[in-house]
């Protein structure tokens, strides 16, 4: 259980109810005079995510909190209460659903999130005492794959290495049972995995790729791919130091990808999983893969390299390859692709991208569901000639500064069979303000939107 959770009573625990601005009069309706007085004196209007303290209308009784909320099915507002009141133990007033009780849970674990790895903190969450309605493991395993993901991202890069992003994953596999090999330096060459290993190659700590399966042989296979650029200088094409700023969380598609498993497998969904990661880093040294270089790919393609920059998709290209390799019923990558899709769409929004209509709609439906935004951009088969090559079969970046973000889930098609199912989500991985429940730092996106459809199917 997590800390900011309780499945003990507790008679002074503090009880919140929650109101909305229109239900709020008609609440204070039932009220004594003296909580009417104390409500309107504070000019407290139920607005959403904002709290107030009640005290006791008689002498004796318990202090409470009312909590506005936009709807019953409002997560972030309880994340803003769980930010703002005090430390102590709180409960919910009134008879809710299930629905509302995990998504009021969910939001309070999620506003109760802090990165604590570097900085002592003397303060405790307040803690909840978990919804009866609530399902306790439901809300637990999402909030720690949530956790999971936005540790990932958080950890700096001299922490969160190809190394040590393998052993991460190593470590959740083996939590599950599950299969998890790493293929490492020259292996990768050995093995056929070209491009993962000439963008790696440049760095003191190898290029991997980290190789995890679960579940039963016969059961419908979903595979993810993972981009795991631990951090990315730009390469010879050297990005600016504001560019480079953030690159510990380039990272940020394996880290959704590892927890989304971590997720499927805790929840035992009837599937066979399996989750691709290649892990590099993309460093400037004398053996650096180079502008207009050509290089050789897993499918047979060759690609001449318009930009180091761009690494991101050339990694993903083999194992998006090897994922396909197995025809399975679902191919789904994350990657924190491109700044077009940020200029799009901003950070707050996945990108999704399909070849698949049926899927992407289940991920659209789930996702405003879910209250985890995605929104879906066209794979437009004509901007392919933007990455045409005299010398190659395809170029890496585009010859236009137009559509940045459809050009490199373009490029990523060519590795996958028009046959599979594929679901590619270009994501920013990171919250550049605090929200409730969602504090500046890493951040899954569209984890929730995918694991919920994945549910809707394959729950057992």
């Amino acid at each position: 259980m997590l800390n900011c959770f309780t499945t003990e009573t507790d008679e002074d625990a503090i009880a919140i109810t929650a109101v909305t601005q229109s239900s709020l009069a008609e609440w204070l309706k039932s009220q004594p005079n003296s909580t009417q007085s104390w409500v309107k004196t504070a000019g407290y209007t139920g607005m959403a995510g904002k709290t107030l303290l009640v005290p006791p209308a008689k002498e004796g009784g318990r202090n409470s909190a009312l909590l506005g909320v936009e709807d019953s099915h409002d997560i972030w507002s309880w994340g803003a209460a769980a930010s703002e009141l005090a430390e102590g133990t709180y409960s919910i007033e009134g008879d809710i659903d299930r629905a509302t009780a995990e998504n009021a849970a969910l939001g309070w674990a999620l506003g109760c999130y802090r990165f604590t790895r570097y900085k002592n903190s003397n303060k405790n969450p307040p803690k909840l005492i978990m919804p009866e309605k609530a399902t306790i493991p439901r809300v637990s395993n999402l909030t720690e794959s949530i956790y999971f993901a936005r540790d990932l991202i958080n950890t700096p890069a001299s922490e969160m290495g190809p190394g040590e992003l393998a052993a991460a994953a190593r470590d959740m596999a083996g939590r599950f049972d599950a299969e998890c090999t790493v293929t490492v330096g020259e292996d990768l060459l050995r093995d056929d995995y070209p491009m993962i290993h000439a963008v790696g190659r440049a760095s003191n700590r190898e290029p991997r790729l980290i190789d995890i399966t679960w579940g039963k042989p016969k059961s419908p296979k979903i595979t993810l791919v993972g981009k795991g650029v631990c951090f990315d200088t730009g390469g010879l094409d050297l990005k600016a130091s504001t560019g480079m700023l953030m690159m510990k969380k380039d990272m940020g598609g394996a880290a959704h990808v590892l927890a989304l498993g971590q997720l499927i497998m805790a929840n035992r969904l009837d599937v066979r999983l399996r989750i691709l990661v290649p892990a590099v880093e993309n460093s400037v040294s004398g053996n650096a893969f180079r502008p207009m270089d050509v290089l050789k790919t897993r499918a047979g393609l060759s690609v001449e390299i318009g930009n180091t920059d761009a690494e991101g998709r050339l990694v993903l290209g083999d194992a998006l390859t090897e994922a396909a390799s197995e025809n399975p019923d679902m191919i789904m990558d994350f990657a924190t692709l491109t700044g077009a899709a940020r200029v799009a769409l901003g950070p707050d929004m996945a990108v999704l991208f399909s070849n698949n209509d049926e899927l992407a709609a289940g991920i659209e439906a789930a996702a405003a569901d879910s209250a985890d935004p995605v929104w879906r951009l066209p794979l437009w088969q004509p901007y392919r000639r933007f990455l045409d090559s005299d010398v190659a079969d395809i170029n890496n970046a585009g010859q236009s500064r137009f559509a940045g973000a459809i050009t490199a889930a373009l490029f990523l098609k060519e590795f996958v069979d028009d046959g599979i199912p594929w679901a590619h989500f270009d994501v920013y991985g990171w919250n550049p303000v605090q929200r409730p429940g969602r504090p500046v730092g890493g951040e899954a996106m569209g984890l929730r939107a995918v694991y919920a459809m994945l549910a809707d199917k394959y729950e057992a």
